[in-house]
């Protein structure tokens, strides 16, 4: 049986695109502004006449106001974005596209945002926004949230606010320092997402790598048992999800790491672990932070990755991830999967 948006797509569709386009336009001014015409353009891949024809339109219905900085969002367009938003998604095969991929990865739910990241930066906002509400709608008092770093899991900072009714909710820095990007480390996320929010943080300076006599020896220091005790108490974990390649680099590993990686064949990281295509963990760096059973303990796992540089990376961390994961994605990145899952499955019936 058809649905109502089913049938209305059968009805008139032409009306489709143009319902994609425009919604993607105020989508983006959503999430850019204030915003000019050019900026915007190229933002989208469309042409400045494209843009003012449509944002023209926008504007007349009162969506849209163009000011003096460029243009901004109105209420009234701010509600139509939420009012559209379950259609669009509908409409796109963005709803069904998200549940092959729960069926699939086992996990609780799928959001996956449309476009691609690799070719839009405004996707990166877009995977932010979906995120923070996700983690926001099912905030509580006295709620323990541990944070990675990494340029997706930074994504949720402009969008979180104080919620009504405040919760007394506790960031804590899931690990140490990785890398030299500081605005990307989960000390500094903690901070910010605490002060976007309006409450209270734990940070962790550590670095990642440590010897077997240092790691010990930490082990029994007051900060590090105190950040223990919060790992065990985590109720949610925000984290991002890397290639193995991608995140050795990151760490700085040597040529021999990276060699030995490869042998092993490990394909993503989370955490501070390796895994390899099969979800195994095949290398695991001697790290003081968040652990994998304590993920796994946690009440929400929040993670959130794009590209379809990932594919690979997400198909290997999903075969270990927790039931309880909400996985936020864009649509390139979710077709790719999707592509490689029924590749598999039709290979499993020949």
């Amino acid at each position: 049986m058809l649905t109502v948006p089913e049938a209305q797509q059968r009805l008139l569709p032409e009306m489709y695109p143009l319902l994609q386009a425009r919604y993607r336009i105020l989508q983006a001014v959503q999430l850019m502004q204030p915003i000019g015409r050019r900026t915007l353009a190229d933002s989208l891949k469309m042409t400045e006449r494209e843009i003012r024809k449509e944002t023209d339109i926008l504007r007349e219905q009162g969506l849209l106001d163009a000011q003096k900085s460029g243009m901004v969002c109105t209420d009234d367009g701010e509600i139509v974005i939420e009012k559209l938003r379950a259609i669009v998604y509908e409409w796109s095969g963005l709803t069904q596209l998200a549940k092959v991929l729960e069926s699939h990865f086992g996990i609780q739910r799928v959001v996956v945002v449309p476009g691609d990241y690799n070719e839009d930066h405004t996707i990166l906002s877009m995977l932010g926004k979906e995120a923070a509400l996700q983690f926001m709608s099912a905030a509580f008092d006295e709620q323990v949230v541990a944070v990675t770093g990494g340029k997706s899991v930074a994504s949720l900072a402009q969008f979180l606010h104080p919620l009504d009714g405040q919760k007394d909710i506790t960031f804590v820095a899931a690990r140490g320092g990785i890398g030299h990007e500081m605005q990307m480390q989960a000390n500094t996320l903690v901070a910010t997402f605490a002060m976007q929010m309006e409450t209270q943080y734990r940070t962790l300076f550590l670095p990642e790598h440590l010897s077997e006599q240092a790691y010990q020896a930490m082990l029994t220091e007051p900060m590090v048992t105190e950040m223990m005790a919060f790992y065990d108490q985590a109720d949610c974990v925000i984290h991002g999800i890397g290639s193995a390649e991608e995140m050795a680099i990151r760490r700085n590993s040597s040529p021999e790491d990276l060699r030995i990686l490869e042998e092993k064949g490990a394909v993503s990281e989370a955490f501070g672990y390796y895994f390899n295509a099969d979800g195994e963990i095949v290398h695991r760096i001697r790290t003081i932070g968040i652990q994998l059973e304590q993920v796994q303990n946690s009440e929400q796992v929040i993670a959130v990755a794009a590209g379809k540089q990932k594919v690979n990376a997400m198909l290997s961390y999903f075969k270990v991830a927790p039931k309880q994961t909400i996985f936020v994605t864009d649509e390139a990145a979710a077709k790719a999967i999707a592509a490689k899952i029924s590749s598999i499955e039709n290979k499993h019936l020949e």
